[in-house]
């Protein structure tokens, strides 16, 4: 017995009976069972029930055993003064005030839907699985499926809104440069991600507005902010974007020296660095005030059009300095562009609007419905266990379901593991 569960019965009311008595045979009348409390001190707050004849408004106290009061010494903490009910599955001491008064007891032991225990355990004792409910899965009703779905979606969301929100803090408050930060990092992929945002940190925002109209400054910042500017080059424009940094660095008092290498290792050619750089350094360009421009597009299609570009023209035929390759244009594949939208551009968008007191959900959500879904194993994996459909919406909130409830056994939190626990015969 595990006192998570004897949480979820009592927030939920998953009692066989509405007549209720504590240990002393005194009818427990529920008015409401508290809110839960996360931090230390009581479980439930500001609970408020009958017993007896007595109204009674304060905490609750969540155990498997009474005698663990005493083992997680309760007595002596003042924070439990105000405990108006002890709820236990099995009862087996008294426990008192500090004036010696029994806190009343209610032993769940026999008020439990023994189908509701007996789901509850063979959830949790699948501990082989992959996820605890792999064998049901697909069993769940699509009502269910996708509702949830829904809301860990959005639960993702405010997830990545704590990071753009520490971003905005570090930038004071300037979107734009919160924006260019965020699009570093995605730019430089999960090999060079931390690279390209230290590369981003390691000079201010307004040095890229005040050269973003030159394309040559604008990549000469970048290059030379991430250390690949400092070989023995003998290319015409590799010297025309050393000489330019060099410009840069002395005006700006420029510094690279916390920038993490760049790595090019097992990486395919169009996702070299370089190739990274060029195309954000022509985002940039081609895009004054891409912030605004962001928060106005609706549409899948209207964000499409402001990432649809390319590198400098000297990247057509090069994938590294010193070396030319056959010709190809280096555009941004729509591939790449839905895992920019997916991971910079929603999140965003959501956290900016949540700012402004906007609700743009349903919104988001639409276009997220509208972008193929993202391929990675754990998308695969709950695709073999049932037919998904192919939204980013749907694979983002399946990795929040793997990562933050099946991983953690959060059974007991998730709409999936209720449904099969309460499933009575």
């Amino acid at each position: 017995m595990q006192e998570d569960f004897l949480h979820y019965v009592w927030q939920h009311k998953k009692l066989r009976s509405t007549t209720l008595k504590t240990t002393h045979g005194e009818v427990v009348d529920l008015l409401s069972v508290g809110q839960p409390n996360t931090n230390a001190g009581p479980d439930f707050f500001n609970a408020q029930l009958h017993i007896g004849e007595q109204l009674w408004a304060g905490n609750v106290e969540i155990h498997v055993k009474s005698s663990d009061w005493y083992v997680h010494h309760h007595e002596t903490d003042a924070a439990y003064d105000n405990v108006i009910l002890h709820v236990v599955y099995e009862h087996d001491t008294e426990i008192f005030r500090k004036d010696n008064t029994a806190i009343p007891t209610l032993e769940l032991k026999n008020y439990i839907h023994k189908e509701i225990l007996e789901n509850y355990q063979k959830l949790l004792s699948n501990k082989n699985k992959w996820i605890n409910c792999e064998n049901d899965f697909a069993d769940i009703d699509a009502f269910t499926m996708n509702n949830w779905l829904e809301r860990l979606y959005v639960e993702r969301l405010e997830r990545k809104a704590i990071t753009i929100e520490t971003l905005l803090h570090n930038s004071k408050n300037d979107w734009e440069a919160v924006l260019f930060k965020l699009l570093a990092k995605n730019f430089g992929l999960k090999v060079n991600g931390d690279a390209f945002l230290s590369l981003a940190n390691s000079m201010d925002f307004s040095i890229v507005r005040k050269v973003q109209s030159n394309p040559i400054q604008l990549e000469a910042l970048l290059f030379g902010q991430a250390g690949l500017l400092e070989e023995d080059v003998q290319e015409v424009y590799y010297l025309h974007l050393k000489k330019e940094y060099q410009f840069l660095k002395q005006k700006f008092g420029l510094l690279n020296t916390q920038v993490v290498p760049l790595q090019f290792f097992r990486l395919r050619p169009p996702n070299f660095p370089t190739i990274r750089l060029s195309q954000l350094a022509m985002l940039y360009h081609e895009h004054q005030h891409l912030f605004s421009k962001v928060i106005a597009a609706t549409t899948k299609d209207e964000l499409y059009q402001l990432f649809k570009g390319s590198t400098s023209a000297f990247w057509d035929d090069h994938y590294t300095f010193g070396k030319p390759s056959k010709v190809s244009k280096k555009t941004i594949a729509k591939s790449f562009t839905d895992l920019l939208l997916i991971n910079t551009i929603l999140p965003l968008k959501f956290c900016y609007t949540k700012h402004q007191g906007i609700d743009n959900v349903e919104v988001l959500m639409t276009i997220a419905q509208d972008i193929n879904s993202e391929k990675n194993s754990i998308v695969d994996t709950f695709g073999k266990l049932r037919k998904l459909t192919n939204t980013s919406l749907q694979s983002q909130a399946l990795i929040q379901l793997k990562t933050n409830y099946c991983d953690k056994n959060r059974c007991l939190h998730c709409a999936i593991g209720n449904a099969l626990i309460t499933k009575l015969e």
